[in-house]
């Protein structure tokens, strides 16, 4: 089985002073659909903690990581500034997908900076998805629909 992982970025649950509420969500969509995903792990914000937590799970041998939180415009909101460090080919029209169909639930589902890519020699993929619990549900879908396509195809695959 594939193995996947969910990363929650978030300075507040990372203390403890909120419970992390989207990364359960996207564990439970990654599990259905056959992926092997251990419980989300929660990490402060920051692109240093973004960069330091992504290429940790990669390197473990992760194929998929979803992350959760930090994609809005706050000052520590940096998760795609450090995504932008392990991806090496974005794949603009995952994150292009789930600003469209997060704006078409929410007008601030457009302020998303998420990015979604390629993380080469490992053939692994990262998404970057809103914090809410609504935009993890209403995005999981979208990962999925073409998560083992892009995987298939970092591997070598035929289209």
């Amino acid at each position: 089985m594939t193995r996947a992982a969910v990363l929650t970025f978030s300075d507040r649950s990372a203390v403890g002073a909120r419970a992390d509420e989207s990364g359960p969500v996207a564990v439970a969509a990654l599990r259905e659909a056959g992926f092997t995903c251990d419980d989300a792990v929660v990490v402060p914000d920051g692109a240093d903690n973004v960069e330091r937590a992504l290429n940790a799970e990669i390197v473990a041998g992760v194929k998929l990581v979803v992350t959760t939180g930090g994609t809005g415009v706050s000052p520590r909101d940096q998760t795609p500034e450090g995504t932008a460090r392990v991806v090496t080919r974005e794949i603009p029209g995952i994150a292009e997908e789930l600003r469209r169909r997060g704006a078409a639930e929410k007008p601030a589902g457009m302020l998303s900076r998420g990015i979604a890519g390629a993380v080469d020699p490992h053939g692994a993929l990262v998404v970057n998805l809103p914090g809410s619990p609504a935009a993890v549900a209403s995005g999981m879908p979208v990962v999925l629909s073409v998560a083992r396509h892009v995987l298939d195809q970092l591997t070598g695959g035929d289209h």
